[in-house]
């Protein structure tokens, strides 16, 4: 069945992660002495630059996540927050917090409005289709289905990454992404990467191909773990059961939109998908990347971008603050362990940089008997009624609001652009009544953002709810109008699909870890607040590269690494 074939990936990724723990520091030693032998690429002042550049995106890992655990942590975690710099106040500055915006900024140091990826998907309003914001219609996927989210790319991303400066400079270097979502490995391969690999049913790690590419030299670094998958069949079918007594203590039912909601580990309708499993299988996949394309061991700066989607995945399906999500954060540490304790091998030595797409919160039900009162889900009569007083006000035959992107879309019955002056009035007339509901924070035109200016980030505490979604904000993509509930309110939900959700510019959505590790670290706490869009060009600065085009964010000093200081123009 639909999950028989990851069934059969369990022990092969518990027993992969056991033998690593005991036998990988044996296992390349020889490896790692011949390739120290090899000169070290250098950076700008001469000094050495890290043989190898690792990027950890965990999707939906909010600050309050972070820190809640963060005491708890005894593996991979705990290596990153006691011995790495960490930044407790880190941020996805801009106003809509979803995946493939968050992951967008990572790595090309810009906000969504100069990458060009202001949500997970648009509606297009010249056709009346939706875009994922990945889509490439042109490719295929690798493992001969159109699945997933159909044939994907990095074309939509317009801002080039760090993979992409280190390749225009040193070519040999290879950039690889790997994740549970497609997203999550696009983004951080870039333009120029050399694969970008996923999860996907019934197959194990997948990619896209482009025209004149052949499927199985774009599969190539992982054929040999997709054989393994698929030959090592096991009776043992994946399970989840406690592995954190401690966990046991939150256990509760809660009733949601009129269902029962037994929050408990097995989750009822347990899928792998929605499990720790996926990251740990996640990681499995990293450490084949790393090595059968050998990165960090041949003499040149290599980079892997490693996105963990379970805890997303978690997050929705069970909400933050259950026995779902404590396993999630507990067995995550130990699997990032794994990582950690591979980085170690590589000669030259590995830096990490840990951060999320952006952050979330409880499901309201939850929060409201946990101290939050506000905490609730928006009116489902809201949108209607806003709808039925256009339509009578303006004798429109169909409603002109749709859900979009963060925002609604202004159109006709069938999805596409009104014609104008009409689609201006109603619009008009739309904000004006999405402002009077008092669930409503903010609605603003789009166009009316646009004309403004893009506003500095530098402080993102600062920033009022309009100057969040203009960072949002990108022409042709970004809906018609972008809006803000009121804090703590959040969709609709329904057991079984997903009873909590982010994207809003509220901190809790905003506010994520930010931590930088190298061999030999010890650690350093910063308060001041950094940003996501920062990370790209401090980790330039340590490897020589420049971008090749105006970026947002800025260079920090990492005085313990290789390279101290940011280089001052």
């Amino acid at each position: 069945g639909r999950f028989m074939f990851r069934r059969r990936l369990l022990a092969s990724a518990l027993r992969l992660s056991l033998w690593l723990g005991a036998a990988a520091p044996a296992a390349f030693a020889q490896t790692a002495q011949t390739a120290a032998q090899t000169a070290a690429p250098a950076a700008q002042d001469g000094r050495a630059a890290p043989s190898l550049i690792v990027t950890v995106v965990v999707d939906q890992l909010s600050a309050n996540l972070f820190n809640q655990y963060r005491s708890q942590f005894t593996g991979g975690l705990k290596t990153l927050a006691d011995q790495g710099m960490v930044s407790i106040n880190g941020y996805q500055t801009h106003g809509v917090t979803v995946t493939c915006a968050g992951h967008s900024t990572v790595l090309t140091g810009a906000h969504p409005a100069r990458s060009g990826i202001p949500a997970n998907d648009w509606l297009d309003t010249t056709t009346g289709q939706e875009t994922y914001c990945l889509a490439a219609p042109q490719n295929t996927l690798a493992h001969g289905k159109n699945t997933d989210n159909g044939p994907v790319g990095p074309e939509q991303l317009s801002a080039s990454t760090l993979g992409d400066w280190l390749k225009a400079v040193s070519p040999e270097s290879r950039v690889y992404g790997v994740s549970g979502k497609d997203r999550g490995a696009i983004t951080l391969a870039g333009h120029k990467g050399d694969g970008a690999f996923w999860l996907t049913d019934n197959f194990g790690f997948t990619t896209y191909v482009e025209p004149g590419q052949s499927a199985q030299a774009r599969l190539a670094p992982v054929a040999a773990l997709n054989a393994r998958m698929i030959d090592r069949f096991t009776r043992q079918a994946p399970s989840w059961t406690y592995s954190n007594a401690a966990c046991r203590r939150l256990e509760g039912q809660w009733t949601i939109a009129g269902q029962t909601f037994d929050s408990k580990v097995p989750p009822t309708n347990f899928r792998l998908d929605n499990s720790p499993i996926l990251d740990e299988l996640t990681i499995e996949g990293a450490i084949e990347l790393m090595d059968s394309r050998q990165l960090g061991r041949r003499g040149v700066t290599d980079m892997l971008g490693v996105s963990l989607s379970a805890t997303d995945r978690i997050g929705h399906s069970y909400g933050t603050q259950g026995p779902e999500m404590c396993e999630q954060m507990l067995r995550l540490d130990t699997a990032l362990g794994v990582l950690m304790d591979k980085l170690s091998t590589i000669p030259g030595g590995a830096i990490v940089v840990l951060t999320a797409d952006h952050g979330g919160s409880d499901f309201p039900e939850r929060s409201a008997v946990e101290g939050y009162p506000h905490a609730g889900r928006v009116d489902r009569a809201l949108q209607p009624r806003v709808n039925a007083a256009l339509k009578a006000r303006f004798g429109l035959d169909a409603d002109p609001v749709v859900s979009s992107a963060g925002g609604f879309v202004i159109v006709d019955k069938d999805r596409k652009s009104l014609p104008e002056p009409l689609r201006s009035q109603v619009l008009a007339a739309a904000i004006e009544l999405l402002n009077a509901e008092p669930q409503v924070a903010l609605a603003v035109a789009r166009d009316e953002l646009l004309a403004e200016p893009v506003p500095n980030s530098i402080n993102p505490e600062d920033l009022s709810v309009r100057e969040r979604l203009r960072l949002s904000a990108v022409a042709g993509r970004s809906p018609d109008i972008l809006r803000a509930w009121q804090p703590g309110l959040t969709g609709q939900g329904r057991v079984g699909g997903a009873i909590s959700s982010h994207g809003s510019p509220w901190d809790y959505d905003r506010r994520v870890p930010i931590v930088f590790w190298w061999p030999g670290a010890q650690g350093q706490e910063r308060f001041l607040p950094m940003r996501t869009i920062d990370i790209a060009p401090t980790l330039a600065n340590l490897i020589g590269v420049t971008p090749d085009a105006p970026i947002d964010g800025r260079c920090m000093d990492l005085p313990q690494f290789a390279k101290g200081r940011c280089e001052t123009k």
